[in-house]
């Protein structure tokens, strides 16, 4: 279909109309992970494997626990892809092969690029009792694919208002303003707070999917209800969308061109064959020297899953 601009159709009903057509919406899964953390797991499901480079999008907490009771994921390693971390309460200390240690407060971002190879931990303090989290994994494009690893730490994000809404701008360019994050493709990334009940129009790029999804309280995107249950998808060719939040409601949207190869996403790594899949993990069982060690853990490896015959691409 063409992507006739939304402001281009002058009758409302009509606008409304045109824009439903690239709008669909989907129910997300729940699982418990670590000491009673519960996760909602948006990305990837059978209704949508990707949005963009997004490939992987956990909503975790809020949740309250003891002291000593926090997450504590140990290592495990990652191929292909960036892991991106969204602290909104709590606390947690990320530590990886390649030498970093790195506590992450809320409203900062932990962006980890595996490359050809990484492992890390991840482990609420033990004097931490509050954890609300988005992590989420990014897909790197064919030729950055088995790049070195590194580890970026982002203690301030820009955040601009508009309509009693506060936009945190975690990855891309929204309003004028540019995330310092790093990422290889066109994305965006935004978290919004609704400091009133409010209604709001946003600019979309029309060569963009997107995904809206609640991560406190619940919001109307365009006539479609979102909640802690759900995810709303945009498919390209929508310019503007119109957003009602009651007070205290956070969203997170995300976006990007559609991605450019078919993935293979399998554990914790993402790959283009099942054949260099398989090859990693059979490294990380060996404990090959491609993900390295983490001497400060004091606990088990994860252990890798029995692999496939068989896989799904995501696209």
């Amino acid at each position: 279909m063409t992507n006739t601009n939304y402001t281009e159709i002058s009758n409302s009903d009509d606008c409304e109309k045109y824009v439903n057509q690239f709008i669909q919406d989907f129910p997300i899964r729940s699982a418990e992970i670590g000491r009673g953390t519960v996760i909602k797991r948006a990305l990837p499901s059978r209704q949508k494997r990707m949005i963009g480079a997004w490939c992987f999008l956990d909503h975790a907490g809020p949740v309250t626990f003891p002291q000593g009771d926090g997450l504590d994921v140990g290592p495990h390693p990652h191929i292909g892809l960036q892991t991106f971390t969204w602290m909104i309460e709590g606390t947690m200390m990320h530590t990886d092969s390649i030498g970093s240690k790195q506590l992450i407060r809320p409203k900062q971002v932990n962006l980890m690029t595996a490359g050809y190879g990484i492992s890390h931990t991840e482990v609420a303090p033990d004097t931490e009792t509050r954890m609300h989290a988005a992590q989420l994994w990014i897909a790197l494009p064919d030729d950055k694919i088995n790049m070195a690893p590194q580890f970026d730490h982002y203690p301030v994000l820009p955040v601009v208002e508009k309509d009693n809404i506060e936009f945190t701008v975690l990855v891309g360019e929204f309003m004028d303003t540019v995330s310092p994050v790093q990422v290889h493709t066109e994305l965006l990334g935004i978290d919004f707070f609704a400091k009133e009940q409010t209604k709001t129009r946003i600019p979309l790029n029309p060569k963009f999917e997107y995904g809206f999804m609640a991560l406190e309280g619940d919001a109307i995107v365009n006539g479609h209800d979102l909640n802690s249950d759900n995810m709303v998808v945009l498919e390209p060719g929508i310019s503007q969308i119109e957003v009602e939040l009651p007070k205290g409601s956070r969203l997170l949207l995300i976006g990007g061109e559609p991605f450019e190869s078919p993935i293979l996403l399998w554990w914790n790594l993402v790959g283009r064959t099942q054949e260099e899949l398989k090859t990693a993990t059979e490294q990380w069982i060996n404990q090959d020297a491609r993900f390295g060690t983490i001497p400060d853990y004091d606990g088990p490896r994860l252990e890798a899953p029995a692999f496939p015959d068989k896989m799904r691409p995501s696209k």
